[in-house]
């Protein structure tokens, strides 16, 4: 298989704003949203969908009037009772505990939230400065799996006028604060709407697709269009040099992919799987094994049985591990993979603090090929 050509030939241009497009009220019309190429890898794009001019961007929503049949806006004091009643029913959502510093906006900024601190990145890039951006999950060292709302984080989802969430089950804990703080003209960014991934969709981490954030940043910079339309020329800039700042990383694949196709590696979970796939790398860790360990539930005998000969046989020459949930199972072939000489490569679901997300995915190429350049010859 030929090595894939990632940067796209031009950058896109990002078209007009379409109320339609990102799910303005009711009331307006517009006729149909130009074509908006995401600027993601050219054989990685995707045509909008054949009904794409009748309805809002799949994975882009607007939040609903809090009277929907007067269309009157909530007063300052209305909020403030709103966050209140919510933080009251907290325990009956079943969120509590994890909290998150508010932003405070300036004047002509809005608030957006980044459910995870990776879409909370792009949001900063493409709206900078007109956007004060919170991230909920942000803690690299917590487990996004098993993450709990706050009174804080529903007092800043409830301010929020967009919020980019990863769907497919991740967070889903931010639906239910959305949907219980309800903030009219709100535009909720869902990257598994966005993508068109069905619900059965097996793997959620989908940032490590190179694909993904491109069309992210597209939908962000058009939802921001529409929330603050006189900035639209420096969306636009901010759109292009984001597309622009992803082209170092799509060569880092290029080129890995084609030194080290076929490279045969094994993994603890999925978080990454997207990623080596770009890379041309073979993932010989049977998946049942992969999704038992990221739902927390003891694999099956016969899985750990095969993870541990890939390993003790070393039939493979990195060992992927997720460093944010490391478990007994994790350290035992942690240590396994160390004590028969094959190199280990960590990974992470959080962005980690003080990275951008394209510095994050750059150092985790640099990584893997540092990793596999230092198994030597082996399993292809």
């Amino acid at each position: 298989e030929s090595a894939q050509t990632f940067p796209p030939p031009a950058l896109p241009a990002l078209p007009a704003p379409s109320p339609r497009l990102i799910g303005a009220p009711a009331d307006a019309h517009s006729g149909p949203p130009a074509d908006a190429r995401s600027g993601a890898p050219a054989d990685a794009r995707s045509e909008p969908p054949a009904d794409a001019h009748s309805g809002p961007l799949p994975g882009a929503r607007s939040g609903l009037p809090w009277d929907a049949r007067s269309g009157a806006r909530p007063t300052g004091r209305r909020v403030t009772r709103r966050v209140a009643a919510l933080v009251a029913l907290l325990p009956i959502l079943g969120l509590a505990a994890c909290g998150i510093q508010r932003p405070t906006p300036g004047p002509g900024q809005i608030v957006a939230v980044g459910a995870e601190s990776q879409y909370a990145d792009v949001i900063a890039q493409l709206g900078r400065p007109y956007v004060k951006v919170a991230a909920i999950l942000a803690n690299p060292n917590s487990d996004p799996h098993g993450f709990e709302a706050s009174p804080s984080v529903a007092a800043t989802v409830a301010e929020a006028k967009l919020v980019v969430q990863n769907g497919l089950g991740y967070d889903s804990f931010i639906s239910r604060v959305e949907a219980a703080t309800p903030q009219p003209g709100r535009v909720v960014v869902d990257v598994q709407h966005l993508l068109g991934l069905p619900d059965s969709t097996a793997n959620p981490h989908l940032w490590y697709a190179p694909a993904t954030m491109p069309r992210v940043a597209t939908a962000v910079a058009a939802a921001l269009e529409r929330l603050l339309r006189r900035h639209r020329d420096r969306f636009r800039a901010n759109l292009a040099r984001f597309t622009a700042s992803l082209r170092p990383w799509w060569a880092q694949i290029a080129a890995f992919r084609a030194r080290h196709h076929g490279v045969v590696v094994a993994t603890t979970e999925p978080v990454a799987d997207a990623l080596l796939s770009a890379l041309g790398l073979v993932n010989a860790t049977p998946f049942a094994f992969q999704a038992d360990v990221m739902n927390g539930t003891d694999p099956a005998p016969q899985a750990v049985s095969v993870e541990d000969g890939l390993l003790s046989h070393r039939h493979v020459r990195v060992f992927v591990y997720n460093r944010q949930v490391s478990d007994s199972l994790t350290q035992s072939f942690l240590a396994l993979a160390r004590a028969h000489g094959i190199p280990v490569v960590g990974v992470d679901e959080i962005q980690p603090p003080g990275l951008s997300y394209q510095a994050w995915m750059e150092g985790t190429v640099s990584a893997l090929s540092r990793a596999v350049r230092a198994s030597g010859s082996g399993p292809t």
